[in-house]
């Protein structure tokens, strides 16, 4: 007798939720703090000062952000809205939120230990140089792009062409931590709602759908890369841990893998939530297409010249 394709547990249900929402929110709290002190302590003339005038070398600079700057995916958006506010080109910030959650040192060394005996090395190193290149392809496609059509309308607002306003200056240090402090909790509380709502999504397509139908996908690797990247959507793992889960699919190509622990980071269910508290909801759609086809297309690219 087959396994049903479809099968909803309350108890299961419960279980992958709260384990993602408690994954998950530590960091969206952490980045939320972050958010606040960025608002209070930054100056905006700092911002300018730090960022290349070449507007591909900004790019490339928030692609690499994440070493010095590491954050989970689930807590940078809250850290990009408030560096928007303060001057930095949105097509920077694509690229930090992007690269991050992949181009940093936790990253590296987890990967690594998940994958030691399979090439741990080269495969860390794939993993984020490819998650570099699309991080940065992807700010530049912003490039081209009118503000407009990618911030949402409240945070356009907090941008202008004079320079971010709302700078600290010489408050009191006592008033700027109560304010730093004020400002993450309402990030933290727009950001929790987008949050919610995708850990939900996700946590029902989880366990409500039978892995197994994964499986037979394997044996191909241009079906084997796109059904790792809806896996990696679906389960909505942290980029801390996901390359342990990866590590077990041992029934599927290095390829697909590598396209699990890609996409993953950059666009999930959760994560297309999140957005939507920053980017419009047209720009976030055409982010996860364009993400989905890039690794896709790379990683196939890959296969061919590794095989």
């Amino acid at each position: 007798m087959s396994t049903p394709s479809f099968s909803f547990s309350v108890q299961d249900f419960s279980y992958a939720f709260l384990s993602v929402l408690l994954e998950g929110v530590p960091f969206i709290l952490l980045g939320t703090l972050l958010s606040g002190l960025i608002d209070q302590f930054l100056p905006s003339r700092l911002m300018a000062r730090f960022l290349p005038r070449n507007a591909f070398a900004a790019v490339c600079l928030g692609g690499v952000m994440g070493v010095v700057f590491p954050m989970c995916e689930c807590g940078i958006v809250p850290v990009i809205r408030r560096l928007i506010a303060k001057g930095l080109p949105v097509s920077s910030a694509v690229a930090y939120m992007l690269a991050a959650p992949i181009v940093n040192p936790i990253t590296a060394i987890s990967t690594y230990a998940a994958f030691r005996g399979q090439g741990a090395a080269e495969f860390t190193a794939l993993r984020l140089g490819l998650g570099f290149f699309i991080a940065v392809l992807a700010g530049l496609a912003v490039l081209n792009l009118p503000i407009g059509a990618v911030l949402k309308k409240n945070i356009l607002e907090s941008v202008t062409l004079s320079g971010p306003a709302g700078d600290a200056g010489a408050a009191p240090l006592r008033r700027r931590l109560v304010a730093a402090m004020e400002s993450g909790v309402r990030d933290f509380l727009d950001v929790m709602v987008y949050f919610i709502l995708g850990v939900g999504v996700a946590s029902l397509f989880s366990t409500a759908v039978n892995q197994e139908i994964f499986l037979p996908l394997s044996l191909d690797d241009r079906l084997a890369v796109p059904a790792m990247m809806t896996l990696a959507g679906i389960l909505s793992l942290c980029s801390s841990s996901d390359a342990f889960i990866a590590a077990t699919f041992v029934a599927f190509p290095a390829v697909a893998k590598l396209a699990f622990l890609v996409f993953g980071p950059m666009m999930d269910l959760k994560l297309a939530f999140i957005y939507s508290a920053v980017f419009t909801h047209r720009f976030v759609a055409a982010l996860a297409i364009g993400l989905f086809v890039m690794t896709g297309l790379l990683c196939l690219r890959l296969a061919v010249i590794l095989a």
